[in-house]
Parts: C-alpha cells; structure tokens; sequence
C-alpha cells in the first residue's frame, strides 16, 4: 500500500505519459532503488470484482508469462484467500535464460469496499514452503507488489498498480544486464499493459466493438496472444514443449537451429493442425539468432521492417512456408538474391485501444516464379502482429511477429509465427522519438553518400544500445530435415545482413539527431537538386506559368519548394513502363515508400487502369508541346493502399542542354479513400 499510493519507492514519472482522457494515465518508474520497479494508476469503467479477475489471470494480458500454477489456496477468516503460485517467464532474447517465480498471494477486501491484492516472493529468508525446481530457469524474485482496486462513485474502478522485481540480473553478460536493470521495461511489458488489457476489455464489453473479418474482438485479441507466444516459445525452446538442438552444423554457430517433432504438444490440442503434419513425418523447425545493434531506435527499425518487407524477406521462402498449410508441400526452395518481390497489401484487422499494438493480415501479390523454384499463382496471406511502433511507449520494445494462413481464416487455425524482437539495452531513452525526422530516403539512396551528413551538435546525440531477436520457424518432413535446415540457416544469416544494412542506415548518429520517418528531408545530392531545379524550370517553359508552391520558404534553393509542395509530383522515364526515380515529400507519402525502393515501383502499377489509358492517350501531345492536363482518379501505394486525386498535369522534364531527362506528373488535392 506504501508503493502504491505513498512514497516507499522513490517514483519518477515516465517521460511523454501525461494523465488525461487520452492517455492511459500516470505511469512512473524507480529511481534508485533494490530491484527494478514500475507504478501505473487509472480510471477504468469495470467493477473491482471484475477487475481484480482479469488481473489474477495473469497469462491473459502478461505475453511474456508462458505458465501460472496456483499450487495451493488458503481462505482466510475476512473472505479474502492466501495462494501459492508458480510462475514461468519467457526468455527475452536467446542469449539470456528464462525465469521463474515461486510466490504468496494475498486477496483481501477493506472497508471501504476497495479490494487490495498483494504478492511476494517467497525465499529462505521469509521462510515458507520451497517451490518448484526447474534447472532451466532462473530463479527471480518479485519484492512486495501487487494492486489496489479502488471502487467509483456512480461506477467503475480506480486501479493502482505496482510491479516491484529482482529480476537476478547478476546472472547474464553485463552488455545484456539493462534487460533486467530497466524500470521502462517493466513498465512496458508488465505495469503499462495490466492498466491497457483492462481498458480494453471494458471497451470491447461496451459493445462499441464491430465484428472484423467474421470475427469477435475476443477471437482476434486470442490470435494476437497465440502469435506472441508461439514467437515466445519458438525463441526460448524449452525441451518439455519437445525442442531439441540439431547438432549438424555448417560454420560458426551464429545461427541456432531447433526442432520439434512434437508439434501437436507445441501448437496445442485446441487447434486443429494442417494436413501437412496428419499426412506425412515431420515436425517445426526454427533458425534463431540475436544480436546487438548501435544507435537504433527500435521504434523505427520495426517500423521500417513492416513497411519494406522486400528489404529483407525472400519470396521463396515465403512461398515455402505458405504451401505448409496444404497437404502436398513443395520443395525446398533456393534463396534468390534480390528476386522479385510482389506486391504487399496490409489489412487492418485490429488496433488496441492504445494504438500501442495493431493486427493485421498481409497479402503478397504477384508472386511468379520459374518450374525449377516455387510456381505460386495464388496470393499469399500472412496475419501479423505489430507492437511498440508507438513514438511515447514506455521501455521503447518492438516486435514484428507473422505466421502464414490460408484464405479461409479459420478461428482454429495452426500458427507457425516468425518474426523479430527490438529491446533497448540502454535506459537512457529520454530523446523521444516523436521529435525526430528519419532520413530513410537519403540514407539509403542508391550509389551516392549524399545526405548522409549530420548536423555539428549532433556527434553522440543518441549512444543507445538494443539487442535484436530472430527466429524464423518452418515446418519440414523428415527426409528434407537437412536441406530445411540448411535453408533455414542461409537464410536467417541473409536476413541478419539486411537488418544490419538497414539500421545502418537509419541509425541517428549518421542522420543527426533530428528524425523524421513520414516526412523525410530532402536528399542532398547534387543529382536530386539538379532534377528539382528542371522539374520547376520545364513547368514553367511549357506552361507558361509558374508552379504556386505552398512553402516558399528557403525559395534560394530550389529545391525546398519543391519537397514541400502539398501535391504529389512524381518523376519517372519517358518510356513504358514509366520507372520512378524521383518525388517530393508528398509524393514518397501518397507512395508510402523511400528513395531505395521507389526505383521499382513503375508508374503504371501506380496508376489504375483510367489513369493509364489517360497517361497513354495523352503521351504524343506531352512529347510535341511539352505538356498536358490528365482527369482526376485513383492510384495505388506501395502499401496497397488507394488515394485519390482531383487533377493531374504531366510534362516533360528536359535539362540543362535541351535533352529530355523525364516524365514529370503532379497529383493535385491528393487524398487516401
């Protein structure tokens, strides 16, 4: 009761969490203190009783709790209850062990009809029954805790929370001990999301819910926590759930490599398992890997990984794991390097209330490939989960989870999720993210160093660390054991080289400390000035008129304007297919993609088929007078998302000497439907 509603624990209110309608209320974190401990207080419009039954049930809102037993219960004289309970965690990363919990849980009401549940370890020192014991966890203690439920007037509860933990972070490598010294991330992964899981439910109780796909919000909310654990229990391997190392190993053991013969223990007897495990031998294999990162916002990475999934998947693999799901699986594939990747269309399905966590269902379009790889003529439908994106997140973890599925959608389908894990490894996160601008179009723009230059207060502006978790599982038949896992193998250490890559290039020390993702800064190649400065001057010499620039400041340089002009102007070749190779801000936003990947977005995939046939029609008049007015329509990102547009002009760009360079096209009063 001292911690929750005095000063027992020096408090510090979380940076960026302010009290108020829109927030999920006052988060603080330790300062100074024995152990790691995290303080969440809240209004929620449920019943203290009700309340206090989603708090004890633990594994319902807590992903990293893989198991809860209630070993025994003692009713006490005043109506409350004394409980032994066992507890297992998840291991965060695979470089650290996973812990356990052996606790006294004490429920009790007080007169005035508040409910306080409190709970602590229980050691040698505090004597008691000695609990389970599991070698393969580490033993951590929870220090005095728990909640004090506070009835309201005319309904409702006031809720404090407390998360008080020695997490024994003695026992890891010193670089990975902020995993378990870090208040933010405890207040994350346990403090911050009891008060959220309860808003939720009380949301979705109101009815104001609708059915999404065919499905309650319960039903999406359950594949939610299946695809969190099967990606909790894919990185830790316990060998009670059947995971086994492969001793067989191509090079340093960079990569481990796991199998499971026992799915059905593993997916669970409440979901109904593919033909692919009924028919044949087989079993779940999983490839997993971590690794430290230097100056990577773990907001942005995960982001970028979402959004740019050609960047690091290979539509082989992809293709490999959808046929899983049918009863005649393919061959294991060959990886291809840099093949072609179709399109992704990202449909939500689900956001919490929040926003702090979002499910959606990918679908990967246009996959073609040869006779001796994978012939697809059908989408591919992936179900992802995507958490920690949020700029003001407390602890500032990410994760990007998905699991193939087929178009049926069934509430009992088997998951196989993969996926990646981002934890800050420093607590020092006070630079909030929302403050800062991602370069990601110059960073990563092909074959120059432009823009790469960071402003001269900017040298250690962020010194952060984070560790970076993979796994990747795959389901195999017996006598293709080896080539999976070489497979697996192959292509987990590529898709390591394209995250590195890519937090290269997003880490703020090369960027400076200003980052943006939406809204990227102009490039600063001497080639980008030159195209902004032709673009503007060939309008003007077809035309007659002037482009209206909607910000005219910083005009000296041309190419300010035109970045921040409020409509989309796209420059692609002169020839089909119309290859895109340059735009302004608004045009990487209506594109919903980078300076790196626009290159392989042709204008006519942009376009619809109105637009095209517009484009065609109206080509030989662009090429003899320069120029030309095209209707309003509609056009696609890379996103697969749709935005209209009321007019649009096109003309040609021509340089310096009189040759023509391109196609410039303006979609004016552009809008997402």
């Amino acid at each position: 009761m001292s911690k929750a509603t005095g000063t027992a624990v020096n408090w510090v209110q979380m940076v960026g969490m302010k009290p108020g309608p829109d927030s999920i209320g006052i988060i603080a974190v330790s300062h100074n203190c024995s152990g790691v401990a995290a303080r969440a207080c809240g209004l929620v419009s449920l019943e203290p009783t009700k309340v206090a039954e989603i708090l004890k049930d633990r594994p319902s809102w807590y992903r990293d709790c893989r198991h809860v037993e209630i070993v025994h219960v003692i009713p006490t004289g005043n109506g409350g209850t004394i409980e032994l309970i066992y507890m297992q965690t998840y291991a965060l990363t695979t470089l650290v062990g996973p812990r356990d919990f052996w606790t006294l849980r004490y429920t009790s009401g007080l007169d005035d009809g508040s409910l306080v549940i409190c709970e602590r370890s229980l050691t040698q020192s505090t004597g008691g029954p000695s609990g389970p014991n599991a070698p393969t966890f580490i033993r951590a203690e929870v220090l005095p805790s728990g909640y004090l439920i506070r009835p309201c007037e005319g309904g409702g509860s006031m809720i404090y929370i407390v998360d008080h933990v020695d997490l024994n972070a003695k026992s890891v490598p010193e670089v990975l001990r902020p995993l378990y010294e870090s208040p933010k991330i405890l207040a994350q992964k346990m403090t911050a999301a009891a008060l959220r899981h309860i808003r939720q439910i009380a949301h979705e109780s109101s009815g104001e819910i609708p059915f999404v796909a065919g499905h309650q919000p319960a039903v999406l909310r359950t594949f939610s926590q299946r695809l969190s654990r099967g990606f909790n229990d894919a990185v830790s391997g316990f060998p009670d759930d059947g995971w086994s190392p492969l001793l067989s190993s191509d090079g340093p053991e960079d990569i481990t490599i796991t199998v499971n013969s026992s799915p059905n223990k593993l997916v669970g007897s409440h979901v109904s398992l593919s033909p692919f495990f009924s028919a044949i031998g087989g079993g779940i294999m999983c490839a997993k890997a971590s690794m430290l990162l230097q100056n990577v916002p773990p907001a942005l990475l995960v982001q970028f990984l979402r959004e740019h999934r050609s960047e690091w998947a290979d539509p082989g693999v992809d293709a490999y794991s959808a046929a899983s799901l049918r009863a005649n699986p393919y061959a294991v594939p060959g990886l291809r390097a840099g093949g072609f990747m179709g399109t992704q269309v990202i449909l939500p399905l689900a956001r919490t209330l929040e926003h702090e966590e979002s499910l959606e269902v990918i679908r990967l379009e246009g996959h073609g490939f040869s006779h001796d790889e994978v012939l697809m003529s059908r989408d591919m439908f992936l179900l992802q989960l995507c958490s920690g994106v949020d700029e003001n997140a407390p602890g500032a973890c990410a994760q990007l989870v998905f699991a193939p599925i087929d178009e049926s959608f069934a509430d009992d389908a088997p998951l196989l999720p993969s996926g990646f894990r981002v934890i800050p490894l420093d607590d020092k996160m006070d630079m909030p993210t929302a403050t800062r601008t991602l370069d990601l179009a110059s960073a990563l723009e092909v074959g120059s160093g432009a823009g790469l230059r960071a402003p001269s207060d900017a040298s250690g502006a962020c010194t952060t660390r984070s560790v970076l978790t993979i796994a990747f599982q795959f389901s195999f038949e017996n006598h293709l054991r080896e080539s999976v896992a070489a497979m697996a193998r192959q292509y987990v250490r590529g898709v390591m080289a394209s995250v590195q890559r890519v937090a290269m290039a997003i880490a703020p020390s090369r960027l400076g400390s200003h980052i943006q993702l939406k809204h990227p800064h102009p490039p600063g190649s001497p080639e980008a000035l030159a195209l902004a400065t032709w673009i503007g001057r060939s309008y003007r010499v077809h035309t007659g008129m002037e482009i209206r620039w909607s910000d005219t400041e910083g005009a000296e340089n041309p190419l300010m304007p035109f970045w921040k002009h409020s409509d989309a102007i796209l420059c692609c070749s002169l020839k089909p297919p119309f290859t895109l190779k340059f735009a302004n801000s608004a045009g990487f936003d209506i594109l919903e993609t980078t300076m790196v990947n626009i290159q392989d977005m042709p204008l006519e995939a942009v376009l619809d088929d109105e637009g095209r046939k517009a484009l065609f029609t109206e080509l030989p008049k662009i090429m003899q007078q320069g120029w030309a007015y095209l209707p309003g329509g509609v056009c696609r990102s890379s996103m697969g998302r749709q935005a209209s547009y009321e007019q649009a002009v096109a003309w040609k760009v021509v340089g310096d000497d009189g040759a023509p360079q391109g196609l410039a096209l303006m979609l004016a009063n552009w809008t997402f439907v």
